[in-house]
């Protein structure tokens, strides 16, 4: 990548505030904030006032929130940014007719020449290390034209944020998809519904087709067919399949779901390890040279629900770079060594989250919609 993009990694929560709240303060231009979830407190309150003092100066501030993740702001809380001339918008408020399509992406730019992507939301839990406190995850800031890129991904659905959609939606393509399936770009991969097929995760199986060295970190690992028989078939041809997973998880029933498919998958000769001090939030792949990163989980919901993004980097610095990072996490980490006793009764309830995840929630996403459009 010596023409592209820089690219820096931002290790925990604690580093990657840091350098988010100093890139705002210095803006001149812009300020795009997205985020899942933001809650009020360290570090919402930091990045309230630094975003309001920035739009006070006349720097465009622009910031979506998702209407289920940051259900929790009170009605008044973006009052100062407001007020200062800062335009924050709500995406897809609650209603319970369209609750399960979310915003899931993580996203700051600043004066459309720096990014800063990766799995944190602005919420107290991950602040720290990673290890001693706060929930262990990733990001990488980049400089370059794929701010830009991503710039216009953000435009996308801030303009959209009300998800509605015109009539006939369902049997012609709405100015939302158009626009969505414009900006896919080799670096810039954004998903969602009713965008057809889910590229970050075709670009992630294509790349597994010919892959030798594969590490993959993610919170939420439900994994479909086709991605396990590519793991297994980088395994077969000689190679090396390395998963860090959630020991702590945010989420039990995806923890629940995922395990059922540890025995296979060992037997397969694939490394599992659960991450053991913290929650693990990362969503984050090294398949040899290649790096994804970003917003998005391997499940069913990521891959099929969810609005996210990734980007694609390819670059040998970069990816040494991660995989040294993942191996300091795995210091952490537990080795799975064969499939967790529990009997019958515990088959039975891995079996049963994973049925709830990946076909009652994606048969309520889809009906909500069907309706929608």
């Amino acid at each position: 990548m010596p023409n592209g993009p820089q690219a820096q990694w931002l290790p925990n929560g604690e580093t990657a505030f840091q350098r988010m709240l100093a890139a705002i303060d210095t803006a001149k231009e812009s300020v795009r904030l997205e985020t899942y979830i933001f809650a009020a407190g360290v570090p919402g309150d930091l990045f309230r006032a630094v975003l309001a003092g920035v739009a006070s100066r006349g720097v465009r501030v622009e910031v979506l929130v998702d209407g289920f993740g940051s259900r929790s702001l009170p009605a008044d809380y973006w009052k100062p940014v407001r007020a200062a001339g800062g335009d924050v918008r709500v995406f897809n408020p609650l209603s319970l007719d369209r609750i399960a399509i979310r915003d899931h992406r993580k996203l700051l730019l600043i004066d459309d020449r720096r990014a800063f992507i990766g799995g944190f939301n602005i919420a107290p839990e991950y602040v720290g290390d990673g290890v001693t406190r706060g929930w262990c995850d990733f990001g990488i800031e980049l400089h370059g034209e794929l701010a830009a890129k991503l710039r216009a991904s953000f435009e996308v659905l801030f303009g959209h944020h009300d998800y509605r959609f015109p009539r006939l939606g369902r049997w012609r393509p709405t100015r939302q998809r158009r626009a969505l399936q414009k900006r896919l770009r080799e670096l810039v991969l954004p998903t969602g519904p009713g965008l057809g097929r889910n590229v970050f995760h075709r670009r992630l199986l294509h790349d597994l087709g010919r892959a030798r060295d594969v590490e993959i970190v993610s919170a939420y690992f439900v994994p479909g067919y086709r991605l396990r028989r590519a793991l297994r078939l980088v395994v077969r041809r000689g190679g090396a399949v390395r998963l860090l997973l959630a020991g702590r998880s945010d989420v039990p029933l995806v923890q629940r779901a995922g395990r059922a498919f540890y025995g296979a998958l060992l037997r397969a000769g694939v490394t599992v390890e659960e991450y053991q001090p913290q929650v693990l939030h990362a969503k984050l792949a090294i398949v040899d040279d290649a790096v994804f990163v970003g917003s998005s989980n391997l499940d069913a919901r990521s891959l099929s629900i969810n609005y996210e993004v990734m980007v694609r980097l390819e670059d040998r610095k970069l990816a040494a770079e991660g995989r040294a990072l993942i191996a300091a996490a795995r210091q952490h980490a537990r080795p799975v060594r064969r499939r967790r006793r529990g009997g019958f009764w515990q088959r039975l309830r891995e079996r049963w989250a994973r049925f709830l995840l990946t076909r009652v929630d994606i048969w309520l996403a889809r009906r909500q919609l069907r309706r929608l459009v």
